[in-house]
Formats: structure tokens, C-alpha cells, sequence
């Protein structure tokens, strides 16, 4: 008679480990994600503690739906770039919810098809690995409906006459983007991962094109009203964005928010007991480091940083420079100046109530920037073009010049007659592209560094008011041609001289 001993080392568990392995899979998302992750990517799978909760959070809801339960609520998770947010959502858990049950319809959405798509294949690509068909080598894709943005999926059985295997029809994954078409799918589960274009996101009309597509498409397609939940994940970007809707308006969402560092930004973790989980401020030390915060910041600028890292675009509404870092400076050293630029943005007439501003500007060698004179009135066209010409002169041939080209024929027409009446200086149009308020975000991370002088005069008052106001304030010219003056010193062109 067999003993126990016998018994373990004969179990199908201890002949055949894929077997262990498969079971670990089915009862960890998280397990299953990093066993597959040498499958999607060449960078080697850093952990972190938000990657298990992530999943974790996942894998509720897909067990709700797995076993036909009511949902408990719909999903928003807002976390930085880079936190591995579209390979857990839009590329593992899909195939995860196919290994536990392979019949679930899934819809998945970005901002373009293009990443939509993307996500899709890659999801395939694991499907069809040698690794997946070593461990789930009954799962497959179906021959006849296989495209990147449509496909289904089978589970292939042995009948027990001749061992033929049959194929199960499962089900499939449909992938579009905010504004495609949906009609005739539905989804047991719906993921929506970025469903707005960051570079865009300060406009109006496309914050509410995503929305009412949520609201008047996307909420249509579930399977069961009751069942199928709606995962939200994405960077916040605008103060109405996708987030903002979903929570302002759906009945029940679980709200999951992980800002990149905590020293700013603590007020947005939720749920609130998730931020004895960050380490020395940090949501990830290892991806996301404070150097790397403080040159993403450089880089994105500070609007960009407090929507997208710190989960709180807010600042959007005012606030933007931080004027008591500025200092006032008498002079500054010839030998200090590396590059200097006069920036012209000019109002359309005398009587238009706004003001022709030129703003001067040199970027120094010691990584500071210095804000050396402002020109400001009420000008006729043909006294701004002459005060424009004077200024020219005054500050000499080595100061580039600048002239802001406002759309339009008569834009452009306006921007040629001026630099045509100086000829001989180193000037070019300029065609500024975004809101005013995108456009300042770099020039006032240097301000809130304390990396941006002024030197004393008479104008100082006007220009520090507007920086303090911007942008809320009435006016807006001298914070728009020091951003121009800005954007042209961190460039490595150089304007064309103009003879």
C-alpha cells in the first residue's frame, strides 16, 4: 500500500509545475503579471507596492464579474506617467481575464486609435507567445477574427472519442478611441486608459467631446447594466477632465489617486491610508526619484507637473508665479550675458484698450535668466512701429528681436511690416503655438525657482502685478512676450538677421 510520501511525490502537482503555476495565475493577477512580463517588455519588471494594489483592486472587479455578481462600483485610478499604468490595465489584465474566463467580451479605449491599438497587440503578442502556449497551451487566438482592434479568442479541448480537439468560442476584444464607433459591442468589462490627449487637454471643446462620449456611448455598451463595470485610469490633466466627470456624476466610483511625491501633494492620495505606503515622499523611489521629479518638473513645466505627477491641476486657475522669488537686481555684468532677446507682442490699435509690449530678456552664464527692461503703452500703429525702431537702436544689434505673428492674413501682415522697418536687425516672426497659460508654465517654473531676476526701474510694479494675476487678470502681454523671450533663450536656433 502506497504511503503519503508515495502519494506527494506521484501528484500531478509535482510531475507537471505548470500545473502550480497555472493555479497561481488563476488566484493572482499580480502573480500572473509578473510571470508574463519578460513576454511584453525588454526592461527588466521593477516592482513596486502600487503595481500589487493595482492589480489587486483589478482583480475585485473582474471576480464580480467572473461570477455574475453586481459591481460594487466603477473604477478611476489616476497615477503619474511612467507607472506602468497601461501595461497592468490595457495589456496584462485583459489576457488575465481571459485565462479566468475566457467567454468575457472586453472593450478597451485611449485618446487615439493608434494607442489603442497598440495596447491590443501587445496584448495578442502574449496570446501567442511560446511562454503563454507552454502554460495555457489549450488558449488561442480565432483564425477567422483576428485583426489589432477586433479579435476573440478560443479555448481548443480534446473530445474523449479519437482525442480531436474542438474550439470553444470565446470571447473578444474591441479597441477604439474617445469619439469611435461602437455600435453593435458590448462589454462585460469597459477600460478606458487615457482617454484625453495631454497636449490638448486645456481645450475646452475636447474635454467636452470625451465627456459626453462617456456619457452618451460609452455607458451603453455594457453587457449588463448591472454588472459590467467602467475602469477610468489616466493622469489628471484639466480641472474638468475625465476624472472630474466621472466622479461628479456616476453613482458609485472608488476613487484610487497616487500623486509621484507627497511634499505637495498629500491632500490628493486616495484612498488617505495609502499614503503610509510611500517612502520618503515618494510614490516610487526607484522609477521616479526626486531628481527625476525636479527635472520632470524642469521639463513639463509646473502646470504639467501638479496635473499629471501631483494628480491636482488646480493651479490652472491662478497662482502660477510665485512673484516674492523674483529679485531685483541694480544692474547685471556684461560678462555675465550669454544671450539677450526683445520680445514684441502688439496690440491691434491705439483704442483696443490692450497694450504693445516689449519685453527684454537675457538668459546669464550662471543658468539664471534676467528681465532687463519692459516697453508698454498705447501706441497708434504707425507711433509703435517708430518706438519699436528707437528701442531697436537702444538696445543695440546684439539683442535679437522677436515680433509675435497673431493668425491670420492680417497677423502675418502686420508681423512682415515690422520687420521690414527693421532691417539691418537680427528679427523673426514668431508663431506661438497653445493658450497663453501653456505657454508661461516653463517660463514660471524658472520664477518659482528663484532663477529669474529683474532689474530695478520704473516698470517693475505693472510687470510684477501681472505675473502675480496671471492668469486671471485683465492683462496678459507681458507674461506672453516673456514667455516668447523665454522659449527663444532655452532654443538653440538663432532668428535670421534681416537686411
Amino acid at each position: 500500500m502506497p504511503n503519503q510520501t508515495d502519494s506527494i511525490a506521484n501528484s500531478p502537482l509535482i510531475r507537471n509545475p505548470l500545473i502550480i503555476r497555472r493555479e497561481i495565475n488563476k488566484r493572482s493577477f499580480y502573480e500572473f503579471l509578473k510571470f508574463f512580463w519578460p513576454v511584453i517588455s525588454n526592461d527588466k519588471f521593477v516592482d513596486n507596492w502600487h503595481i500589487r494594489y493595482l492589480c489587486n483592486e483589478l482583480q475585485i472587479l473582474a471576480e464580480h464579474v467572473i461570477n455574475n455578481k453586481p459591481r460594487p462600483y466603477d473604477l478611476v485610478i489616476n497615477v503619474p506617467p511612467g507607472s506602468s499604468k497601461t501595461t497592468i490595465c490595457s495589456i496584462m489584465f485583459p489576457v488575465w481575464c481571459w485565462v479566468r474566463a475566457y467567454t468575457l467580451k472586453l472593450i478597451t479605449v485611449s485618446y487615439s486609435s493608434t494607442l489603442s491599438l497598440e495596447s491590443a497587440e501587445l496584448s495578442r503578442d502574449l496570446i501567442r507567445s511560446d511562454l503563454f502556449r507552454t502554460v495555457y497551451p489549450e488558449f488561442d487566438i480565432k483564425e477567422d477574427k483576428d485583426t489589432k482592434g477586433n479579435y476573440k479568442v478560443i479555448s481548443k479541448e480534446s473530445s474523449k472519442i479519437g482525442q480531436v480537439q474542438r474550439e470553444k468560442p470565446g470571447g473578444n476584444r474591441f479597441s477604439t478611441s474617445v469619439g469611435g464607433t461602437l455600435t453593435g459591442f458590448h462589454g462585460h468589462i469597459i477600460i478606458v486608459d487615457d482617454p484625453l490627449d495631454p497636449r490638448r487637454a486645456a481645450s475646452v471643446a475636447e474635454l467636452k467631446k470625451a465627456n459626453y462620449w462617456i456619457d452618451s456611448t460609452l455607458v451603453t455598451r455594457k453587457v449588463d447594466k448591472l454588472v459590467s463595470p467602467i475602469i477610468l485610469i489616466m493622469q489628471r490633466l484639466a480641472v474638468n477632465d475625465t476624472t472630474a466627470h466621472i466622479l461628479s456624476k456616476f453613482e458609485k466610483v472608488k476613487h484610487i489617486c497616487l500623486p509621484g511625491e507627497i511634499e505637495h501633494f498629500a491632500d490628493q492620495v486616495r484612498p488617505k491610508e495609502l499614503i503610509s505606503f510611500y517612502q520618503n515622499g515618494l510614490l516610487d523611489a526607484k522609477r521616479m526619484s526626486w531628481e527625476v521629479l525636479r527635472d520632470m518638473e524642469t521639463q513639463m513645466g509646473q502646470y504639467s507637473y501638479a496635473a499629471q505627477i501631483g494628480q491636482s491641476p488646480s493651479l490652472m486657475g491662478g497662482g502660477m508665479f510665485k512673484v516674492d522669488h523674483i529679485q531685483i537686481v541694480d544692474k547685471v555684468e556684461e560678462g555675465l550675458i550669454v544671450k539677450e532677446v526683445r520680445y514684441w507682442d502688439k496690440a491691434g490699435t491705439k483704442d483696443s484698450g490692450a497694450y504693445t509690449v516689449g519685453v527684454k530678456m537675457a538668459r546669464l552664464s550662471n543658468g539664471r535668466f534676467v528681465v532687463m527692461d519692459v516697453k508698454r503703452g498705447r501706441w497708434s500703429s504707425e507711433e509703435r512701429e517708430k518706438i519699436i525702431k528707437e528701442v531697436a537702436f537702444a538696445d543695440g544689434f546684439n539683442t535679437s528681436i522677436l515680433v509675435e505673428q497673431e493668425p491670420g492674413s492680417g497677423g502675418k501682415e502686420s508681423a512682415e511690416n515690422t520687420i521690414r522697418n527693421l532691417a539691418g536687425f537680427v528679427v523673426e516672426a514668431d508663431r506661438p503655438v497653445g493658450d497663453k497659460t501653456m505657454r508661461a508654465d516653463p517660463f514660471s517654473v524658472q520664477v518659482n525657482s528663484g532663477n529669474v531676476w529683474i532689474v530695478k526701474g520704473d516698470w517693475n510694479l505693472a510687470y510684477l502685478d501681472e505675473l502675480k494675476s496671471f492668469p486671471t487678470g485683465t492683462y496678459k502681454d507681458q507674461v506672453d512676450a516673456s514667455s516668447g523671450c523665454f522659449s527663444f533663450l532655452i532654443a538653440k536656433k538663432e532668428v535670421r538677421r534681416i537686411v
